[in-house]
């Protein structure tokens, strides 16, 4: 759990002198490889899905930029070890994905540069950025990525069985709990009319689900999840508050208990229970059957932010940005990340297209992809959108030690007050060794 910062320490010690990288702008990126369908594709608004869209645009880039000599590396997600690799070896890449959550691992071990003097020379103003995208790439106030998108939980909604369980309203969208309680008494209605689940949970194998509901109203009622960036409180009348209230839903029926992640896709598609809490990534999926005649979700799928029910309309979002790992760069090195800044920023709008938010503020608010479907449903993320306090470092091994607690919690294989407490322990035992 030291292998992070000894590697840093080893980094830092190693990187006084010159890079043995060559000349050219040497992009690494995860969300998969396709080059047998857009290997040499450069029309963006053609392209399909995160691979299609990421390799068409930086093709494009290339395209444009000759003098870049633009080069790629892809890696198996997330990438993370060959990163840290590569920069022990002082051969880091000039721009690399990466999540949110795990900006602070690196930017506070100073292994990241700030990127404001890049945004400037690409004619960015930090102030572009909706604040969700924005906070997701902050550490000890300074940028250390361009944001690329917001993603979290969504609920997609089944709405051909809420017709059935009498809850469309005569607009003809589904209405929504607005209440702990509403959740329970529309829960039971459901089951009641359809005979199925109002919700189909992935419960097993599948912590960020759980975490993020967690994460998600425990932040609604004000809770410091992070009273201090090494320390977690879940034990809370908060935390006790939500867990309960999901215990009670698996335990009456109301949600499923025993699906994995692909379990729970199928079901959702098939027709067996009312909303799937799942990510923005899944939009695209779920609108091809939206459009499949003969599918249960055919002219039937809604989607919304996690319902308000509690004091405050907010949601635990991430992301992903696109960092600058720290070596030494000639002007037009520097440069050629600008030029690539500007590039992709401007073709924000098109991923979206895969279900994430925009990252600009003029991409989520435009024509483009407010005219997406159900776009202007789920654009509110992005202001309500909140990320754990940039001082936690190892989010995404935290949010498996808090979703692996949850979903005993909720599934009762713990009690809710010994699920969270032992979260606590774990976290702060992890977080302890991390600092």
């Amino acid at each position: 759990m030291r292998g992070l910062a000894i590697l840093a320490a080893s980094v830092l010690l190693t990187s006084c002198g010159g890079s043995e990288r060559g000349q050219g702008l040497y992009i690494q990126r995860f969300f998969g490889e396709c080059t047998s369908d857009y290997g040499t594709a450069t029309n963006v608004a053609k392209a399909e899905g995160e691979c299609g869209i990421v390799t068409t645009m930086i093709n494009a880039f290339r395209a444009a930029h000759p003098q870049a000599e633009v080069s790629q590396n892809v890696v198996a997600w997330p990438g993370y070890s060959q990163l840290t690799s590569q920069m022990a070896a002082r051969q880091p890449p000039d721009v690399v994905t990466m999540h949110s959550g795990v900006i602070p691992d690196y930017a506070g071990k100073d292994l990241l540069e700030p990127v404001e003097p890049y945004l400037a020379a690409a004619g960015i103003a930090p102030a572009a950025f909706t604040p969700a995208a924005r906070q997701g790439v902050t550490w000890n106030g300074r940028m250390y990525g361009l944001p690329w998108d917001t993603h979290g939980g969504l609920w997609h909604i089944n709405l051909a069985l809420f017709r059935q369980a009498g809850l469309v309203g005569a607009d003809g969208r589904p209405i929504l709990p607005k209440s702990p309680e509403e959740l329970l008494a529309q829960g039971r209605q459901f089951r009641e009319r359809t005979g199925k689940p109002y919700l189909i949970q992935s419960l097993v194998g599948d912590p960020a689900g759980a975490a993020r509901t967690l994460y998600t109203y425990m932040l609604a009622q004000g809770a410091p999840i992070f009273p201090q960036p090494n320390r977690i409180a879940l034990d809370t009348p908060e935390g006790r508050r939500v867990a309960t209230l999901f215990r009670q839903v698996t335990a009456e029926g109301i949600g499923t208990s025993n699906m994995d992640t692909p379990a729970a896709i199928a079901a959702f598609m098939n027709g067996e229970g009312g909303v799937y809490p799942t990510g923005t990534w899944m939009i695209g999926q779920f609108e091809t059957e939206e459009r499949t005649p003969g599918r249960p979700l055919h002219r039937a799928y809604a989607v919304a932010p996690f319902p308000k029910l509690y004091g405050q309309n907010v949601m635990f979002v991430s992301g992903h940005a696109w960092v600058v790992p720290k070596r030494e760069r000639t002007v037009a090195e520097r440069q050629a990340v600008a030029d690539f800044f500007r590039f992709m920023a401007a073709r924000n709008g098109d991923w979206a297209r895969t279900g994430h938010l925009p990252a600009l503020r003029a991409a989520i608010e435009g024509p483009a992809f407010l005219s997406l479907p159900h776009r202007r449903d789920i654009a509110i993320v992005a202001s309500i959108g909140r990320a754990l306090p940039d001082g936690v470092m190892r989010q995404s091994a935290v949010e498996g030690l808090v979703g692996e607690e949850m979903a005993a919690a909720i599934t009762g294989q713990k009690p809710v007050q010994q699920a969270l407490r032992d979260g606590e322990r774990r976290v702060n035992e992890f977080l302890a060794e991390v600092q």
